[in-house]
């Protein structure tokens, strides 16, 4: 039963994050903005419409968007959002959960590649650049995670009992900012991406998914949302002590979730695009300072 309420939990209320964040986006501009359920809408729209489909693609078009929603429903059951044990949990599940949506990027990125276009080749380096650069961060912030804990899992980094913030709070605090500028980067968001533009020369993962339509499309959206939403679950999991109870859990970590849908519409209010040259820099800084807070727990 857990499982399932987990699993309606990450495909029912991930559209509702991107609807939180365009609606904090839009009042922080002082306009009234799309309704919060248009996403819904949009997904449900591309859903039910045909598709157009290159000739010039094989299976491996279609395969990305398959992959892009079947990852982060995978991804999520690595993660106790639903009481203090996760479907899946094992020793090292954490390396398996960053070469998950790793697996995701690629399939994604040979669906791009299938179409011949050289502008959705560029689109699929500089994303899979930018990811190169990201886990460093991720790795470094599980090190941390893994000496505060005692543990290798999510598990047993998800299921601490609010004790780590006394034991080793600076560091908390350190793999939090970093892990939120990965998933910035991770999910095409300002300052790292923009996924309303429509400027050729500055897209990144929306050139790469030109050429979906209907269902296919729908499919990377919604898959697109979910990954946000198992990002934002993971950070909120580790910030928020687990209570045992499914209802409870659930709710903290839907409203925690929301919480930061928040915060990223107030990012992508304040600040504009970095420019390429820029974006290395700002992720190699998320490396360092994770880097720093293993170092803290060492001492």
């Amino acid at each position: 039963m857990r499982v399932v309420l987990q699993l309606l939990l990450v495909v029912l209320a991930s559209p509702l994050l991107l609807g939180v964040i365009n609606k904090t986006k839009a009042l922080m501009a002082g306009r009234v903005g799309p309704p919060v359920l248009q996403s819904y809408r949009d997904i449900a729209k591309l859903l039910r419409k045909g598709s157009v489909i290159s000739e010039t693609t094989t299976w491996v078009f279609l395969l990305g968007p398959a992959v892009a929603l079947v990852v982060p429903l995978l991804a999520s059951l690595m993660l106790p959002l639903a009481g203090t044990e996760a479907p899946i949990a094992f020793t090292g599940d954490l390396i398996v959960f960053v070469y998950l949506f790793a697996l995701a990027r690629f399939c994604t990125t040979a669906a791009a590649l299938d179409t011949g276009s050289a502008f959705e080749g560029m689109g699929a380096a500089r994303e899979l650049t930018f990811a190169a650069l990201a886990e460093p961060a991720l790795f470094f912030g599980f090190l941390a995670l893994a000496r505060v804990s005692g543990g290798l899992s999510l598990t047993s980094f998800m299921t601490m009992d609010g004790g780590h913030w006394r034991r080793a709070s600076a560091a908390m605090v350190l793999v939090i900012a970093s892990w939120f500028i990965v998933l910035l980067v991770e999910n095409s968001r300002v300052p790292f991406d923009d996924p309303n533009t429509h400027l050729e020369l500055t897209m990144i993962h929306e050139v790469m998914v030109l050429d979906h339509s209907g269902p296919a499309f729908g499919m990377i959206l919604w898959g697109a949302a979910m990954k946000l939403f198992v990002y934002g679950a993971l950070i909120v999991g580790v910030i928020l002590p687990a209570s045992g109870s499914v209802l409870v859990d659930l709710s903290a970590i839907l409203g925690g979730v929301l919480v930061v849908g928040v915060a990223i519409g107030l990012v992508e209010s304040g600040m504009a695009r970095l420019r390429l040259v820029r974006v290395p820099q700002l992720l190699i800084t998320a490396s360092l300072v994770a880097g720093f807070a293993v170092v803290l727990v060492l001492r």
